[in-house]
């Protein structure tokens, strides 16, 4: 019998509801389900044994659940509970014939590029994670610079001073990177996105790179007490000078039920009211 996790975002009031009546719906058609209550924290969770996932909150419960799921080659079913979310694109009235158009192979999987960080301290790797949507490196403490040393395929880049830098893949590219005045990205392109935050220097702008290489940073000292790496904004590490942070494009890619390209432009028609008129 075929598995599914149905995961309940508990800040949205709605969801445990739909979760109850997705559980009984599945039960009915002979799949057997286990739903996960998620807080917004990341959580360590066993998902081998499910052949898809259903998510229903916003983007940020996607993004939990896709680092997992890459790995595995798990599907994703998102619904949206959330505001102003680009990734869960079903919405939450729709949940039952889209579903049903999930079970009968009809609703289309689309892939989506992550991004791999690793961390090295004295040649010695000490952190490795995925992310769907960004990395961001930055000083615990607020208005605080870091500096940076950053190479592209050993190209230098120089030394970055900022209150941070943000690494973006195609699907973040809507989401702090958008606020931080990085471009919005067609979610189908790989890339990099390469987003200095508050630079010191002006000259310092976004820059979108290409997937055959491995972006480098080296934390230089600084001012900054404490330096942490936040993946997804989900996933932290705490950064010593010295260590050496690496990004590139993913092996994995995650697939999203339903969230094709028509979906996305859909989506930035309506959230930011592209109207062509005063609002635009």
């Amino acid at each position: 019998m075929k598995k599914c996790l149905i995961i309940v975002n508990t800040n949205k009031q709605e969801s445990r509801a739909v979760g109850n009546d997705i559980k009984e719906f599945l039960e009915n058609l002979s799949f057997k389900s286990d739903i996960l209550l998620f807080s917004g924290l990341n959580i360590n969770y066993d998902f081998s044994p499910y052949k898809f996932v259903i998510t229903l909150g916003g983007d940020g419960t996607v993004l939990f659940a896709a680092r997992a799921c890459a790995v595995l080659d798990i599907p994703i079913f998102p619904v949206n509970f959330g505001q102003f979310g680009f990734i869960a694109s079903v919405q939450k009235n729709e949940w039952k014939n889209k579903l049903e158009d999930f079970l009968k192979e009809k609703l289309p999987l689309v892939p989506r590029s992550l991004m791999q960080v690793s961390v090295y301290r004295n040649d010695a790797k000490v952190f490795s994670s995925l992310a769907l949507n960004d990395t961001v490196v930055s000083a615990k403490d607020s208005a605080r610079l870091v500096s940076l040393d950053l190479t592209f395929n050993r190209i230098p880049f120089g030394k970055f001073n900022a209150d941070g830098i943000l690494v973006a893949t195609a699907t973040g590219s809507t989401a702090y990177s958008a606020a931080a005045c990085g471009p919005i990205v067609d979610p189908s392109v790989d890339m990099l996105l390469l987003n200095p935050i508050c630079p010191f220097s002006l000259s310092n702008r976004p820059l979108v790179l290409p997937t055959d290489g491995i972006l480098e940073a080296e934390v230089l000292p600084s001012r900054a007490n404490a330096i942490v790496l936040t993946a997804d904004g989900q996933v932290t590490f705490e950064i010593l000078s010295g260590d050496k942070i690496q990004f590139s494009i993913a092996n994995q890619k995650i697939l999203l039920a339903g969230c094709n390209t028509a979906k996305f432009y859909s989506a930035l028609r309506s959230k930011l009211h592209w109207s062509g008129g005063p609002l635009a």
